[in-house]
């Protein structure tokens, strides 16, 4: 028998050589080889376990296509003042603060594409208008200044794209196209239409120079799961979740190439809770496929009780640090995928929540924001002002 078995490993020699290419057949040979014996003679290396060259491909996996950007501190601006007078006022408020970005509408919130476009495709499917009459121009002036121009993208809301192509949004029994408190229509998160479009406005402001696409919106309405039976829309069997991060996912690979971050706004409390169903947003799935996650951490937008906080409105630091901490919890676990973190903050006056329950928001209140920022190791914001009057004397450390 041990002649046999001698044979049988000279055999395994022959068949399998050396060396790491040979791994496969060393594998191959092994099971043959103690078939014929009938027990175990060579103990083969299971195929999980057979090592990985450490610079395989690994097709999908995300890559910041800009790694050596520096810590960004912007500002919103809409169409209106990146194409109006207001302009130079906030040029010279990033000019003389260590500000050094602007979020700039390219899709508004209505839907339209905020520049006269010429590209059919665009046209074909969306409307634009000329609230900046010249983008080319104001690209220079960007760079002139050395402003790192985001362009944000309003997604699945869009009323202009509902109206022009109903069977892309959701409608009632009646035919007529749903919308929301605010006279607001949105778009169908599973219609793959939509998904292209979208890129596609994005791809142009890639290619008219903007380094990353800021995509807001990416969800289905606030208390969708309340209505979504009795509306008309088509959908697939995925979930809401797992479609809006497909969209996410499909974007990121689209532009990534073109060499733009591409970064997504999300509801602050989703970074709190185990994933927002409703409306299709999960802050991990999320996280997952940008390259920059901007959680809107306004503190009037927590009501009484969150992060211990009575008043959330009138207890500024408290409230972002407790968000912050959330945030690194959601995001922690997952190390090689975690994208930057640069929250939205607060440069506005929330009267509306009522008496006792708000306070005025200037330098002290927006510094107090930053500090904690600071003290839970994030260096990057962006202020919010819908009307772009950002508060004076700020240090934007």
């Amino acid at each position: 028998m041990d002649i046999i078995i001698s044979s049988l490993l000279l055999l395994y020699n022959l068949l399998a050589g050396t060396g790491e290419d040979n791994a496969d057949a060393r594998q191959i040979a092994a099971v043959y080889i103690n078939s014929a014996a009938g027990r175990t003679v060579i103990a083969g290396t299971p195929m999980e376990e057979s090592p990985v060259k450490e610079n395989a491909a690994k097709p999908g996996v995300k890559k910041d296509p800009q790694p050596e950007t520096p810590p960004i501190k912007g500002i919103y601006v809409t169409a209106h003042s990146a194409g109006g007078a207001r302009l130079e006022s906030l040029l010279k408020l990033v000019k003389d603060t260590e500000l050094n970005s602007m979020v700039i509408d390219i899709k508004d919130d209505t839907g339209y594409i905020t520049y006269p476009t010429t590209t059919p495709e665009l046209l074909e499917v969306g409307e634009s208008k000329k609230y900046i009459r010249n983008i080319d121009a104001l690209m220079v002036t960007l760079k002139e200044n050395n402003i790192y121009p985001i362009a944000r993208v309003v997604v699945f809301k869009d009323t202009v794209l509902a109206r022009k192509q109903p069977e892309l949004s959701f409608r009632h029994q009646d035919g007529t196209i749903w919308k929301n408190g605010r006279g607001e229509s949105f778009v169908n998160p599973y219609r793959k239409e939509v998904w292209e479009y979208n890129v596609a406005v994005a791809k142009e402001a890639a290619k008219i120079g903007f380094k990353e696409i800021q995509f807001d919106y990416v969800r289905f309405p606030e208390g969708f799961e309340k209505k979504a039976d009795s509306l008309t829309f088509s959908k697939t069997e995925q979930s809401r979740v797992d479609t809006v991060a497909g969209f996410v996912k499909y974007a990121r690979e689209q532009l990534e190439p073109l060499g733009v971050r591409v970064s997504v706004d999300i509801f602050g409390y989703a970074a709190s809770v185990p994933a927002a169903e409703g409306i299709g947003q999960d802050f991990v799935k999320i996280s997952n496929d940008v390259h920059v996650i901007s959680p809107m951490v306004y503190p009037s937008h927590y009501s009484t009780g969150w992060f211990k906080q009575k008043a959330p409105d009138l207890k500024p630091y408290e409230t972002i640090k407790g968000a912050m901490t959330d945030t690194h919890t959601k995001l922690d676990p997952i190390a090689d995928t975690k994208p930057i973190i640069r929250p939205w903050i607060q440069d506005f006056t929330a009267s509306w929540l009522g008496k006792g329950q708000y306070k005025k928001y200037g330098k002290a209140e927006v510094e107090a924001q930053i500090k904690a920022l600071h003290d839970t190791g994030i260096n990057e914001y962006l202020l919010w002002n819908a009307g772009n009057k950002y508060s004076p004397g700020v240090e934007y450390k």
